[in-house]
C-alpha cells in the first residue's frame, strides 16, 4: 500500500484555490492513501466564530468534501483531510476519510488547541477506526498528539495506520509521534502545513516536517520545515499487527488496566 502526505501552504479563506492546489499536488504522485493537513482548505487563524461561519461546510455535501471524493473516484484512492465542518449551529474541526464510493468516516477533534476553543465546538465522535483496502485507519488531529490516550485507543481498536492532519506550531510533535508509533506498534502519518498566517496582531508560523513513521519508530519520510512537499512511501499495514516488543512481551496483552483507573478520572 502506498501512503502519501501533502505538506501545503494554504491561502487563508481561499477555499477554491486551496482545494484546487491540493488536488493538483495529489495528482502528481500515485498513492492509495493521501493525507492532507488540518483545515487544509480554509487556513487556520480565524478572527472570530462569525468569520469561521463563512467558511464552514457540511460533510459530506459541502464542496470541499465533494471535490475530494471526485478525485478519489477518478484515481481509485482514498484521502484523509482536515476540514471546517458545519452541522446545524455547531462548527467542528474535522478530519474526513473519503474514497471512491464517498465518505468512509469522519472524526471531530477531541482536544481543541488554544484559541480553537473560541471558534469550534468540542468534538463528539470519539476515536474510531475504518477499513480501507487491506488497512485499518484511525484519525486524530493536531493537538491530539499530546494526549497518548488518543493514539492508544485507536491502536486498541485495531488501527494499522494513524493519520494525523495537523497545523503544528509547537516544536515537539514530530518527535513525540515516533514514540506513539513505537508504544502502539502502528504506522503514523503527520500531514502538517508550512507558512505564516498574520491576522491583526496575531502571527503564527507553522513547523512543516510532515512525516511517515513505521511501527518500530523508523522515520520513512520527512518533509522540510518551510517548503511545500508531496511524498509517498510503500508500506505493509499488516506489520502493525505484530504487537510483540520482545519474544515474551505482547504490548496489549501485557497491559494491566486495573492500575490505570486515574486515566479516566476528571481533574
Amino acid at each position: 500500500m502506498k501512503v502519501a502526505f501533502y505538506q501545503s501552504c494554504p491561502i487563508y479563506g481561499d477555499v477554491d484555490y486551496n482545494l484546487f492546489t491540493a488536488l493538483a499536488a495529489l495528482g502528481s504522485i500515485k498513492a492509495d492513501l493521501y493525507v492532507l493537513p488540518e483545515l487544509f482548505s480554509t487556513g487556520y487563524l480565524f478572527g472570530s466564530r462569525k468569520e469561521l461561519a463563512r467558511l464552514v461546510e457540511p460533510v459530506p455535501s459541502g464542496p470541499t468534501t465533494r471535490g475530494l471524493i471526485q478525485f478519489c473516484r477518478s484515481e481509485g484512492s482514498a484521502i484523509v483531510a482536515g476540514v471546517a465542518e458545519k452541522e446545524g449551529r455547531e462548527f467542528y474541526n474535522t478530519a474526513v476519510l473519503v474514497g471512491p464510493r464517498g465518505l468512509i468516516g469522519k472524526y471531530r477533534k477531541t482536544h481543541l488547541f488554544n484559541q480553537e476553543k473560541r471558534w469550534f465546538d468540542p468534538g463528539n465522535t470519539g476515536f474510531r477506526v475504518w477499513r480501507y483496502m487491506n488497512a485499518r485507519i484511525g484519525l486524530m488531529i493536531c493537538f491530539d498528539w499530546i494526549y497518548p490516550e488518543a493514539a492508544r485507543i485507536l491502536a486498541l481498536r485495531g488501527a494499522d495506520i494513524i493519520c494525523h492532519p495537523s497545523n503544528l506550531i509547537l516544536p515537539y510533535c514530530q518527535a513525540a509521534m515516533v514514540t506513539r508509533s513505537i508504544e502502539n506498534r502502528v504506522f503514523t502519518v503527520i500531514a502538517n502545513r508550512v507558512g505564516r498566517e498574520i491576522r491583526g496582531k496575531v502571527e503564527l508560523t507553522f513547523s512543516g516536517m510532515s512525516q511517515i513513521t513505521d511501527p518500530l519508530g523508523n522515520v520513512l519520510a520527512r518533509a522540510p520545515k518551510a517548503t511545500e512537499k508531496m511524498t509517498a512511501v510503500e508500506i505493509s499495514p499488516v506489520l502493525a499487527r505484530n504487537k510483540k516488543a520482545t519474544p515474551g512481551n505482547q504490548l496489549f496483552r501485557d497491559r494491566r488496566p486495573a492500575y490505570y483507573k486515574e486515566l479516566t478520572k476528571a481533574f
